[in-house]
């Protein structure tokens, strides 16, 4: 079978076709891009939603909550199962069922319903797993990095396009006769249905490894894995190394998650923007995705090349704290132009962490790749998690105190009051955070490799073959 005698690829050729690798990078890319389209295409019809369903403060947080509280669940289980039925499989299948609950959530009619919906949905979040892993299994050590990173940083954008993307649906629609209260609506539906059609694509257009399927290659004789190979999932949870590569993740993409998510209100709060200003200045750091991920991929690789494993870690532990460091000068910048010129700093470290740190992530254990994506990657939603936690909270009592200090004053005396509370309020926090960042960034330098794993990894070692897969000889 010819796709058994493929090898890995050594080169990112974006307009191979005739590469299976190629092939699958744009597939696996575009199909992130759709889920993570999907997954916050609700974000832009909030107001139409809350004035929809009648939904409360707290419901509208919680839906936010549990978005991601079913990323964290579903990303943990998926690496599993990308080891054992291969990448292949489950994209299509997370595909095709994530796809209904992103329908349904066209067709809620109560704040319950709405709610379930949006747990559900959280789950496509564990796409980005699948990318790292399809793509680790694609290309060769040298290139793996950048490969991880371009795909995943593609693949984000769909986070910040469907602030672009979902409105111009919903204006399709309305030309269609269907009313503007409704539109949200049949916009979910259609970005369910391309996800669906998606999963479709991916079933026949990729393979699970240069060299095959997992099935057909088991069938054929060249994928058996001895018992004595076999890393069980409890000992993927003990090497500590994993573990600082999920504080490391929650520090890098769970930030940008967070900050990125309560930016549009610190511009305004802070600077007095415009709220539809503010929006396209996040919108672009959002964008940035579309190289600054790769960047850190690309430097990953290279300092690999220089100095082996140690020096990929190197390269993650200084662009993290740099980008701390980032996030440090930007709570406390006081100018517009200042603060823009080290956001957008920030934005290039915090994506090239990102990009670094899955340099590292296919490295750790090459039998279990799948299993450490999954942790490190349910990392970045916890770190999401908490820091929005520790924000919202901080928030909510600067801005009570406000009320109180102001009550009896105008209500206009006391929006000003809160204004300037919250951004009080979240400056303080963005500092706490950045710090924390640098922390974790010096502790990044505690993860080690072997000496044989150093010697395995070195260019005049390093063979193209997949090296999760033992080939045997086949009888003819």
């Amino acid at each position: 079978m010819a796709s058994l005698a493929q090898q890995k690829s050594t080169k990112l050729s974006l307009f191979n076709f005739k590469s299976i690798s190629t092939r699958t990078f744009w597939i696996t890319s575009i199909s992130f891009f759709l889920c993570f389209f999907a997954w916050f295409g609700i974000v832009p019809f909030m107001p139409d939603v809350v004035k929809d369903l009648g939904l409360t403060p707290d419901q509208k947080w919680n839906s936010i909550i549990l978005a991601v509280s079913g990323t964290v669940f579903a990303r943990l289980l998926i690496g599993k199962l990308c080891d054992k039925y291969g990448p292949r499989l489950c994209y299509t299948w997370l595909l095709m069922l994530g796809a209904i609950p992103v329908i349904l959530c066209g067709l809620v009619q109560t704040p319950t319903q709405f709610l379930i919906c949006r747990l559900f949905i959280g789950f496509i979040g564990a796409s980005f797993v699948i990318t790292q892993v399809h793509t680790s299994l694609m290309f060769a050590p040298n290139i793996v990095g950048t490969a991880n990173a371009t795909s995943a940083g593609w693949g984000n954008l769909g986070g910040g396009a469907n602030r672009l993307g979902m409105p111009l649906i919903a204006a399709a629609v309305v030309s269609f006769g269907v009313a503007d209260a409704e539109a949200w609506r049949y916009s979910m539906v259609i970005a369910g249905i391309v996800c669906f059609l998606m999963g479709i694509v991916y079933f026949f257009f990729t393979k699970d490894t240069p060299r095959g399927n997992f099935k057909e290659l088991k069938a054929a004789g060249e994928m058996i894995v001895a018992k004595k190979d076999q890393i069980g999932f409890l000992a993927v949870l003990k090497d500590y190394r994993v573990w600082i590569l999920f504080v490391v993740y929650a520090a890098s993409f769970g930030i940008e998650l967070t900050v990125y998510g309560t930016m549009d209100d610190y511009l305004q709060n802070t600077f007095q923007l415009e709220r539809v200003t503010a929006g396209n200045i996040v919108l672009s750091f959002a964008l940035m995705n579309i190289f600054a991920r790769t960047l850190g991929g690309f430097f990953g690789d290279k300092f690999g090349k220089l100095k082996g494993l140690r020096g990929r870690v190197l390269f993650l532990s200084f662009i993290l704290t740099l980008q701390g460091i980032m996030l440090i000068s930007f709570s406390s910048a006081t100018s517009i132009v200042f603060g823009i010129v080290l956001l957008i700093f920030f934005s290039l470290t915090v994506q090239m962490a990102e990009g670094a740190t899955f340099s590292v992530v296919p490295f750790i254990n090459k039998k279990a790749i799948g299993s450490i994506s999954g942790i490190v990657g349910a990392g970045g939603n916890v770190g999401a998690f908490l820091a929005a936690m520790l924000l919202k909270s901080k928030s909510a009592m600067a801005e009570k105190a406000a009320i109180v200090a102001n009550e009896g004053l105008g209500e206009e005396v006391i929006k000003a009051a809160q204004s300037v509370a919250s951004s009080s309020a979240v400056s303080s926090g963005y500092l706490l955070i950045g710090f924390v960042v640098v922390i974790t960034g010096i502790a990044a330098l505690a993860i080690k490799f072997s000496t044989e794993e150093e010697e395995n990894e070195a260019p005049s070692n390093v063979k193209n073959t997949s090296p999760e897969l033992i080939p045997i000889p086949v009888k003819r």
